[in-house]
């Protein structure tokens, strides 16, 4: 089981635009194959979310078909890392926690034998940070946003080892591994 952050990320390095902005993403989600991405949703059995991406805006918001993670395509346990609980009911199998070890190891032991799928810029710098992150995925999309939320926050950085790309539908798809050295 890998902890695997995945994200479709502007050619100048933003996952969302300015004040959280998904529209641009749009026109580039389409139902082609994607092996790695399919490969992903297929091997995911929680999602770990920081709390601006669990909150934010969803490129497919209104469309009942797409609407959701992964395009609508992927349902089970979502882990929520974040200090703003929501008050009244919660839909869906959602947990919300305010510890990253703890926000961890539930999205592990929700995920069974299969992979957690890591969303969010913060919290993915914070496991990368951690030693925690396993794997990051980026889908390259040929656009310049010119702001917005960075693909990671400041941080230490990391080497990253490529592992596997994919190229079609416009953009180009890379799965790399952070070096543990």
């Amino acid at each position: 089981m890998a902890l695997i952050a995945a994200s479709s990320v502007s050619v100048d390095g933003f996952i969302a635009g300015p004040d959280g902005d998904m529209s641009w993403l749009t026109p580039y989600l389409t139902d082609d194959p994607n092996p790695l991405v399919d490969g992903l949703v297929a091997r995911t059995g929680a999602v770990l979310s920081g709390a601006r991406s669990h909150f934010g805006d969803d490129p497919h918001a209104g469309d009942p078909e797409h609407e959701g993670l992964y395009a609508g395509v992927w349902h089970g346990p979502e882990v929520v890392l974040t200090h703003r609980r929501p008050s009244g009911t919660v839909a869906g199998d959602v947990t919300y926690v305010d510890d990253l070890a703890t926000a961890v190891d539930l999205a592990r032991r929700a995920a069974g034998d299969l992979d957690v799928s890591v969303v969010g810029a913060s919290l993915t710098g914070q496991l990368l940070a951690a030693g925690l992150l396993d794997e990051l995925m980026v889908n390259w999309v040929p656009v310049v946003l010119g702001g917005g939320t960075p693909l990671l926050p400041e941080g230490p950085g990391a080497r990253l080892d490529q592992i596997a790309t994919y190229v079609g539908g416009g953009s180009v798809t890379a799965r790399y591994r952070p070096r543990r050295d």
